[in-house]
């Protein structure tokens, strides 16, 4: 006689020969990606938890780039001996792009385990969570975005029509973006002592990526910068607004950093995305 309860209760079985990582993360990105609205949701909601009881709320870091920019554009164009009209454009550009950069690898690392109570509580795809983090990080850039426009008009800098060129720009940025959420994000969930490494790593490429300074200061030297990956994705967007067009060196190593990134962090959450609910 058959067991009533085991007849109706319903049957786990996994095969632990074929565990089928392969399947499993592709239809949690898959999945992910066709719940974009629920990302879009919990990115504002951030925004709104995060500047709730302020007055002008994330515009406050538009007004201290804005506070930055001017010191820095007056400082710097002294020391390079340069005139305001030649050196803000470039500087703008490179520091509203280079802080949405650096804000994103930095939460990139606390994509994940900021969502603990989620991931453990909800069946929900670890995709939604890294778009979750580019999305906001995405928002909080766009208030920034218009100082680049301001900066122009005073300055009387008008971009030609390679300027479109910045919109793949941007899609790059916003790949490598995902990609780092997923990555930085489980290698962080196991290894909590990778975030402040991170940020110092930030901190040295500010200074070795040329934002407060033009590449063309270092001689000989200018050939190496697409080494820097930094650099390479930087000059995808600054290189059309400000230097016509930018070197297409800067763009074959942008893409192939692009590639890299997503390879790897594929292949990590291939391997690894089974573990992440333990991890967090």
């Amino acid at each position: 006689m058959l067991d009533r309860t085991a007849a109706t209760s319903p049957a786990y079985i996994v095969d632990a020969a074929d565990p089928q990582h392969l399947r499993r993360a592709i239809a949690d990105v898959t999945l992910g990606f066709s719940r974009w609205r629920l990302a879009s949701a919990l990115a504002w909601l951030d925004l709104r938890n995060r500047y709730r009881g302020s007055v002008l709320g994330p515009f406050w870091l538009t007004l201290s780039t804005a506070a930055m920019l001017l010191g820095l554009g007056l400082l710097y164009a002294a020391l390079f001996k340069m005139s305001l009209a030649e050196y803000l454009p470039h500087l703008a550009v490179s520091l509203v792009i280079w802080n949405a950069i650096a804000q994103m690898v930095n939460e990139a690392t606390t994509s994940l385990t900021s969502s603990e109570g989620i991931i453990r509580q909800m069946p929900l795809p670890y995709t939604v969570h890294a778009l979750r983090c580019v999305m906001r990080n995405g928002l909080v850039a766009a208030h920034n975005l218009p100082l680049i426009g301001v900066v122009f008009l005073a300055c009387g800098h008008l971009p030609g029509p390679e300027a479109l060129l910045a919109i793949p720009g941007f899609i790059l940025i916003g790949i490598n973006a995902f990609a780092a959420a997923l990555l930085l994000g489980m290698i962080c969930a196991r290894f909590r002592d990778i975030g402040p490494i991170v940020a110092s790593v930030m901190q040295l490429a500010f200074f070795l990526t040329p934002i407060l300074w033009k590449p063309r200061l270092l001689g000989h030297w200018e050939a190496l910068m697409p080494l820097n990956p930094f650099y390479a994705v930087l000059e995808t967007v600054r290189g059309p607004l400000v230097e016509g067009g930018g070197p297409l060196i800067a763009w074959v190593a942008a893409v192939i950093y692009t590639v890299l990134l997503v390879v790897i962090a594929a292949a990590f959450f291939v391997r690894f995305r089974g573990r992440v609910a333990f991890w967090v």
